[in-house]
């Protein structure tokens, strides 16, 4: 198989099925990801199944009987390893991560524990109770609450001087404190959006290449990352050599920490007043999003891959992982 677009595509035709949709907050989302990887997959000849995630799951993957899963799931359960678990108990081959890594890398709190002692810097922080909110900051402002286990963006709230939210936050204003008992509290990193993502190949994880996000009002939430027009991406990013190479250090660093497999996208703050210095990881995600504004499908054409060459070699790297472990467990 080639991988640059327009490269043949693979002898022989693999079953595919697209797991996809679910009930996370990230189900639209993952329709449109799980739909244009279907498409694409067929572009190339393979026969392609189309699962809209239900609880009887497991049952329609075992009917259709595919070669290998395309995991196209957003959120949970998709990202945090219980499907995982269950594609490992079937013995079916799935693509992007297994189920330790997906465990540890939607948990924000966690992929500290595991980053950051490897010289992958991250910004300080502790989970604190919601109801802590309501009596006093859990840091100095500026700072920011998110959810510990979500993508997207889904429930960040940044809290300012300024912000409507009350100081302390009113019981009644509305927050992800109202709709989880804990949140991870980070110090704000002032400065630039960045992102990197991250492909294995025959040679091992290879970033490829930085992207800046350029946000006219507010920050990188769920709505402006999936709708259009409401961000600019700059591919590559406008930024000293140093830091896009930085960039691209820590996210193959992670992707290896982690033990991720297929694809990831690293997510950074940057702070160009403060150089190198100045660029924090903000989180690892074990499966980015595959729609026509996804930032890894954006990155692998700006290196020659074209989106459906993209899927399919995300493919044959989980039939590839997966034929490995056969072997070492004979």
């Amino acid at each position: 198989m080639g991988n640059t677009a327009g490269g043949p595509a693979v002898n022989n035709a693999l079953h595919i099925a697209v797991l996809m949709g679910g009930w996370a907050n990230e189900r639209e989302v993952s329709l449109m990801s799980g739909n244009g990887v279907a498409d694409a997959l067929e572009s190339r000849g393979h026969q392609v199944t189309r699962i809209d995630m239900d609880r009887n799951v497991a049952a329609r993957i075992a009917e259709a009987a595919p070669d290998v899963v395309f995991n196209a799931l957003h959120g949970v359960p998709g990202e945090d390893g219980t499907v995982q678990g269950m594609l490992d108990l079937m013995g079916v081959p799935y693509t992007h991560s297994g189920v330790a890594t997906s465990v540890i890398a939607i948990d924000k709190q966690l992929t500290k524990q595991a980053l950051v002692p490897h010289g992958v810097p991250m910004p300080g922080g502790r989970i604190v109770k919601s109801e802590e909110l309501f009596e006093r900051d859990p840091l100095p402002r500026p700072y920011v609450l998110k959810p510990v286990n979500e993508g997207s963006s889904v429930g960040v709230a940044i809290v300012t001087d300024e912000s409507n939210y009350g100081n302390p936050i009113k019981r009644d204003a509305t927050g992800p404190w109202l709709d989880f008992a804990e949140l991870l509290a980070e110090p704000f990193i002032k400065g630039r959006e960045l992102t990197s993502a991250v492909i294995d190949g025959e040679d091992g994880p290879r970033a490829l290449g930085v992207t800046e996000l350029i946000i006219e009002n507010g920050f990188y939430d769920f709505e402006h990352k999936y709708t259009e027009g409401q961000t600019q991406h700059v591919c590559p990013a406008n930024i000293p050599p140093e830091i896009a190479a930085l960039c691209e250090e820590y996210a193959v660093r992670a992707h290896t920490l982690l033990g991720c497999r297929g694809t990831s996208r690293t997510d950074y703050r940057w702070d160009d007043e403060q150089g190198e210095d100045g660029l924090f990881v903000l989180e690892t995600n074990t499966q980015p999003g595959m729609t026509p504004l996804s930032l890894v499908p954006e990155q692998a054409k700006y290196a020659g891959i074209d989106y459906p060459v993209l899927c399919e070699m995300i493919v044959l790297e989980a039939l590839r992982v997966h034929r490995e472990r056969r072997a070492a467990n004979g």
